[in-house]
């Protein structure tokens, strides 16, 4: 597979106007096939499909955009650890239209199980999954969810569409080689289907006939043997009438049985895309090594989603965002902003007492969990006689030391550095242990630490001790200057319990690694390869879901103004793409996990030959040197993967 991604010396149309101008008409990239044989009204029912578009593949860091041009196809192969998700993309365009309507034409895409010799499977729907790759403000980024193991896309002149194909590997499945296969077929259009010109007479007297056979066999819990045959017999009759009905006798032969002639026929049309993935023994931990806490704003869910705090349908929809986003080994917190950038962060909505806390704090994918500093919905209990009680009831817990406190974000001045002490004071006074977190950039402004604003910054630590412990630092503070990174650690006291973590927000920017829309897929990626050569034990981002103001699930998602795009959007409301009301997640979010995953990597091999060694691997790869040195292209992540592979298999 060609894993370079778009090269850079591609030759590219010439374009009317610029660059000497001229007329893009004729021109001609070498690629396409001479299609003079293709005369007239095309039945792609008697054309083989890669006579009617190009398809080629592609890494996960590639932006595929509508205008990439075709390459040649090369079969998939892939590497995965157990316990984890790989991804690559099909790109589909057509050479010509046999469609209507603006349209190309419709292309079927059908994915097989992943078998290996020794019989094992990677179900697909289960294990592997479909998307197709949505534009956002023009750039590639939603992932929108295709039905399995077949689904149907339109294709549209000029424009190259991506389908994203993931495959998640199971903790327990067994090692070895697994082989698979994505057959996609070009055919006629839904439209020409008798089933879908169905009167609404016929669809009501067919979705009678079925609930009917559904009545039938449904109340059989506790019947005796005969009665439940008697009841599957007729619920079988009732079937092969609406099967052998008008309405499907497109798909009969002479016979009554289905024609699968037909099938054949399609298959031997279509073009066919082996996939091939060497499983491996390694099993990421469950519990992600380092601890990476998202916001997800419950404001924007109680104005998208008209839910009301504290009702039935608020806890569910936030159980659903908090589940959800578990499956990216980020550990979610609920966050809600107050006046000067004081923050209620809470992990679980529900008091500490109540089950769902202890399964949310319990679950072994979550690696640090938020506790609230005051009631998250307000009752009868005092803000001070809540905190203790809180604190009292954690401290008993197992899953204590995945706790912490996230009180302001990024103070300013004296007063608001003082209201974090102060606050940390209170929750010291009922738990010693219990860790304080705060994210800054600079120190107070209106009290300088030191003479230059950098040294004010690194002296932040010695003016919160003993209030904070876990101290959150921008990345955009040290700009390319990793150096800087052992003044900031020679402050700390990890003897004493204190960590260095990181984030990103609106800074860095290009080229520096972060997750803002239209950045390179590598630079993605490349923000926890940054993490782990700089050595930070956990990492923060602001918001995964917040965009603009709506008051409609399916409103039209908007960035917040004065961000730059995706800043604090790392996924959409499912109801804005479908009828679906799962979120979609952005290949940012995609490519967010892939770089954790990648640290556990890294984890594996420094565990066997040390952490300088690790860093070597990631200079010796060409993966990653610093900040602004980093690979544009896929190849040295494979080669980084590989080798670690080959070092530390059994």
């Amino acid at each position: 597979m060609d894993n370079s991604g778009n090269p850079q010396d591609a030759v590219v149309p010439p374009v009317e106007g610029v660059a000497g101008g001229g007329t893009a008409y004729g021109w001609n990239d070498g690629t396409v096939q001479e299609l003079s044989h293709l005369k007239g009204s095309i039945d792609p029912t008697e054309i083989p499909t890669r006579d009617l578009v190009h398809v080629w593949c592609m890494p996960s860091t590639a932006n595929v955009g509508p205008q990439d041009m075709p390459r040649h196809l090369e079969h998939i192969n892939m590497l995965a650890a157990r316990n984890e998700r790989e991804s690559v993309q099909i790109a589909i365009r057509p050479k010509v239209s046999w469609g209507g309507s603006g349209v190309a034409g419709t292309v079927q895409i059908q994915c097989s199980d992943l078998c290996s010799t020794s019989g094992d499977r990677l179900v697909v729907g289960k294990s592997l999954l479909l998307r197709r790759v949505v534009p956002i403000l023009g750039v590639p980024d939603a992932l929108v969810p295709l039905d399995l193991p077949v689904s149907q896309i339109n294709l549209f002149p000029g424009e190259t569409t991506a389908l994203w194909i993931s495959i998640d590997v199971p903790s327990s499945q067994p090692p070895g080689q697994y082989e698979g296969e994505i057959l996609i077929t070009a055919i006629k259009a839904d439209a020409d289907s008798p089933v879908q010109s169905l009167s609404k007479v016929e669809k009501q007297q067919l979705y009678a006939e079925l609930k009917g056979c559904l009545d039938i066999v449904e109340p059989i819990d506790g019947k005796a043997l005969d009665e439940v045959v008697e009841r599957v017999k007729s619920a079988t009759t009732s079937l092969r009438r609406i099967l052998l009905s008008p309405s499907f006798s497109e798909f009969l032969s002479d016979n009554g049985s289905a024609d699968v002639m037909d099938e054949d026929a399609i298959s031997s049309l279509s073009l066919r895309v082996k996939l091939n993935l060497t499983v491996w023994e390694f099993v990421l931990p469950e519990t992600p090594s380092l601890p990476a806490v998202f916001g997800i704003s419950d404001t924007v869910i109680e104005d998208r989603f008209g839910v009301q705090q504290g009702t039935a349908e608020w806890y569910e929809a936030l159980d659903q965002h908090f589940k959800w986003l578990l499956q990216y080994r980020i550990s979610p917190y609920f966050c809600k902003w107050a006046d000067g950038m004081r923050v209620l962060t809470y992990t679980s909505p529900w008091p500490a007492d109540h089950p769902k806390s202890d399964e949310y704090f319990s679950d072994p994918r979550l690696a640090a969990y938020a506790v609230p500093y005051r009631q998250v919905v307000p009752g009868n209990d005092a803000a001070k006689d809540y905190l203790q009680k809180q604190v009292e009831i954690l401290r008993t817990k197992t899953h204590w030391r995945k706790a912490y406190f996230y009180l302001w974000d990024e103070p300013l001045n004296i007063e608001q550095y003082d209201s974090v002490r102060n606050m940390a004071s209170e929750i010291h006074a009922y738990a010693p242990d219990a860790r304080v977190l705060t994210t800054y950039y600079c120190g107070p402004n209106d009290a300088p630490l030191a003479p230059t604003p950098f040294e004010a910054f690194v002296k932040v630590p010695s003016f919160l001790r003993p209030h904070n412990q876990i101290y959150c630092t921008s990345e955009w503070v040290l700009g390319n200057r990793e150096d800087l990174v052992k003044d900031i650690i020679t402050e700390l006291q990890p003897e004493n319990g204190e960590e260095w973590w990181t984030y990103v927000c609106m800074g860095p920017s290009d080229p520096h690694p972060n997750w803002h829309l239209g950045m390179r897929g590598t630079q993605h990626r490349a923000v926890m390869w940054r993490v782990w050569k700089e050595g930070g034990t956990g990492f923060l981002y602001w918001g995964a879901n917040c965009y603009e103001k709506a008051t409609v699930a399916s409103a039209e998602i908007k960035f917040r103004h004065g961000l730059p795009p995706g800043d604090g959007v790392l996924y959409y409301p499912g109801e804005v793409f479908s009828s679906s009301n799962q979120p979609v997640a952005s290949l940012r979010l995609e490519r967010l996990l892939s770089g954790l995953q990648d640290i556990e990597y890294l984890r594996l091999y420094a565990s066997r030959y040390g952490r300088d060694e690790s860093l070597a691997l990631l200079e010796r790869t060409g993966m990653y040197f610093g900040p602004e040195r980093y690979t544009f292209e896929h190849m040295p992540i494979d080669a980084m993967r590989g080798q670690i592979f080959s070092a530390c298999r059994s």
